[in-house]
């Protein structure tokens, strides 16, 4: 029987050598792997800035239009131009109960005595017809409190309705209540009557059916 003995300082196996290459394989392919990805998150950044530069170039685009249209207006010069406006309402009143027939001319010399007229303003609607209405400005203050002495004053035979005018503010509208509705599920008209056998018809009345056999 032969024994076995451990040899020291022989050859290298031809596995050993298999082993080594086999990961260095698979630690290429790792690399290759981390590679990729990092140029597919590369790719990603820089798709991403591309949007977000298309997206800058829209809102700017969009602005310069709206700029060019009017549509955008400086906070700066609408403060201003409300500024002026409750200005000019401060020195205006407003005229009710205007006769149809009276000129411009007319209320600016029945309101003459009051101050300095600026401007008189008759409303009228989208057919050009007066409303009943008008708005008087004066250059000075002073004038308005002069001029609601002229309230139910007449002109043209019929009595004034004088008052300081309100400045209306951008936003706010004025709240009106809701009128009581006595239906609230709508209003429906009552049905007209109608006689089950029509108009100028008799019902007929049947004799009640007897079963007789025999005659």
């Amino acid at each position: 029987m032969d024994e076995e003995h451990e040899v020291y300082g022989g050859e290298v196996p031809e596995d050993v050598g298999d082993m080594e290459t086999d990961e260095g394989i698979e630690r290429s392919e790792d690399g290759t792997g981390e590679d990729a990805a990092a140029k597919e998150l590369e790719e990603m950044k820089r798709r991403l800035k591309e949007m977000e530069e298309e997206a800058a170039a829209l809102r700017d685009m969009q602005a310069k239009v709206e700029k060019d249209m009017g549509v955008v207006q400086d906070p700066a010069s609408i403060a201003a131009q409300q500024q002026s406006k409750e200005e000019a309402d401060s020195r205006s009143v407003f005229v009710g109960n205007v006769d149809y027939s009276c000129t411009p001319e007319e209320v600016q010399q029945h309101f003459q005595s009051c101050g300095t007229v600026n401007r008189v303003t008759i409303l009228t609607d989208k057919f050009g017809q007066p409303k009943g209405y008008a708005y008087v400005e004066f250059l000075e203050t002073e004038a308005v409190q002069n001029a609601l002495l002229l309230n139910e004053s007449e002109l043209h035979g019929r009595p004034l309705k004088v008052s300081a005018k309100r400045t209306n503010v951008p936003g706010m509208k004025q709240f009106r209540g809701r009128r009581f509705n006595p239906y609230p599920g709508g209003y429906r008209p009552p049905r007209a009557y109608m006689p089950p056998y029509g108009y100028g018809r008799i019902p007929r009345f049947r004799r009640p059916f007897r079963y007789r056999p025999y005659g």
